[in-house]
């Protein structure tokens, strides 16, 4: 594993943006010494009853960017997402920057290229991305280095991303009061899932972490950041030092009772593509609904 080097010297400036439909939060994250940012996980909404593709959510990010002048590096994308659509390529035709994901894409795309049985044009080495990370890797955000980490178990392709004192969990870890992910998608691995998580709680205590979804559990009021220290003492899953065995028997037993999430077969065709709507021998914009494949 690499020895990862965290400035928390460097405070990036983080704006949320929660989308009520699938409870996900997108980020920009803004270097304070100059123009440059990143966007994290956008969503692009769907009306999946309807077949209705709309941008409000990311026309919202778009216009933050705009009003501050600010100039958009990177498109991040944490993992493969099974609940949401991403935006990223239509927020890059609208302000440029690269489109980034862990090289693990590959496993996602060969596993789910058979499941909606794609044809010899879907590749399945991650060229649809413009820079595949891997462990360890680093990128510039203005005068910020980011970098990822490699933290599987709720996809083979989840990286949590270090940006100076901010990280990004994807949906590796929820609030304190959240727990932690499924990790019973294909490729998923609860005893993988609990490694990723200890990389995340070895970290330094007063790293601020950022969470890809929340749900208010119990009622509280939507929350998306927290800090290594917080989730180390107080996580409902693995805090205060749940054993190995122990977490892989809860979040088996658990997983088994969840249902599939609502939108899981639009946003894996989607973005296993980087977020391009997949078309039809025609060049209409066509999704796939395979029977009894997941």
């Amino acid at each position: 594993m690499p020895a990862y080097q965290i400035d928390l010297s460097v405070t990036p400036e983080v704006k949320g943006f929660f989308e009520s439909a699938t409870n996900t939060i997108s980020y920009v994250v803004r270097d304070p010494a100059s123009r440059a940012c990143a966007v994290i996980d956008p969503v692009m909404d769907i009306d999946y009853a309807a077949g209705r593709i709309s941008f409000d959510h990311a026309d919202k990010i778009i216009e933050y960017i705009e009003q501050n002048d600010l100039e958009l590096a990177w498109l991040i994308e944490t993992h493969v997402h099974a609940d949401h659509l991403s935006a990223a390529p239509y927020i890059k035709r609208k302000l440029g920057g690269k489109i980034a994901i862990g090289d693990r894409i590959s496993v996602v795309q060969k596993v789910f290229g058979e499941v909606f049985n794609e044809g010899p044009d879907f590749l399945r080495d991650g060229s649809q991305f413009d820079r595949l990370l891997a462990d360890g890797d680093t990128y510039e955000i203005g005068g910020m280095s980011g970098f990822a980490i490699h933290t599987p178990g709720h996809t083979p392709a989840c990286m949590t991303h270090v940006i100076g004192d901010a990280a990004f969990v994807g949906d590796t870890l929820f609030m304190p009061d959240g727990g932690s992910a499924r990790a019973d998608f294909p490729g998923g691995d609860a005893g993988v899932l609990y490694d990723s998580i200890q990389k995340i709680l070895a970290l330094p205590e007063a790293l601020r972490l950022f969470m890809c979804h929340d749900y208010g559990p119990n009622g509280r009021d939507i929350q998306w950041e927290t800090t290594v220290g917080a989730e180390k003492a107080q996580n409902i899953h693995v805090g205060g030092g749940e054993s190995r065995e122990d977490f892989i028997a809860f979040r088996t037993a658990r997983d088994a009772t969840l249902d599939v999430p609502r939108l899981i077969l639009p946003s894996l065709q989607v973005n296993m593509r980087a977020g391009e709507i997949p078309t039809d021998g025609t060049g209409r914009q066509m999704l796939k609904l395979p029977i009894n494949a997941l």
